[in-house]
């Protein structure tokens, strides 16, 4: 009968040694599904509210407005933002590029970066500070 060879298992998490660009890549699928379920629920309510004319827009609006409202539009807006950077990154990946871990480590800080700076230039403008 013949020896029975065991099978390597596959390396678990503790032993990787965590860096920026794991973190783009699982904050690629979390932005995915946040702006999935949460983006499509606050796109879906204004609207029907834009629909049904001015009192439930102004319902809307009221809610928007409201500081937990704007966090959840500020965050949906980064969640945007990192994903299509996110995206575009592994995009350019799948053609071959950014696997040093140098470049790749510094395209992930680069997508982080981008997004924050991209969120905020939106929200300064969305807000009036800037004219």
């Amino acid at each position: 009968m013949p020896a029975v060879r065991e099978r390597p298992l596959s390396p678990h998490l503790t032993i990787w040694r965590w860096g920026p660009h794991m973190l783009v890549s699982i904050l690629h699928r979390v932005t995915g599904g946040a702006l999935t379920i949460a983006g499509l629920a606050a796109l879906t309510w204004w609207l029907l509210s834009a629909a049904k004319g001015g009192t439930a827009y102004e319902d809307f609006s009221k809610a928007a407005s409201h500081w937990a409202g704007l966090v959840v539009l500020i965050g949906l807006t980064w969640a945007f933002f990192q994903h299509l950077f996110s995206g575009i990154r592994h995009l350019l990946m799948d053609t071959g590029m950014n696997f040093e871990l140098k470049s790749n480590k510094t395209g992930a800080v680069a997508t982080i970066v981008a997004s924050l700076i991209c969120t905020a230039a939106v929200w300064v403008f969305a807000l009036g500070v800037v004219k």
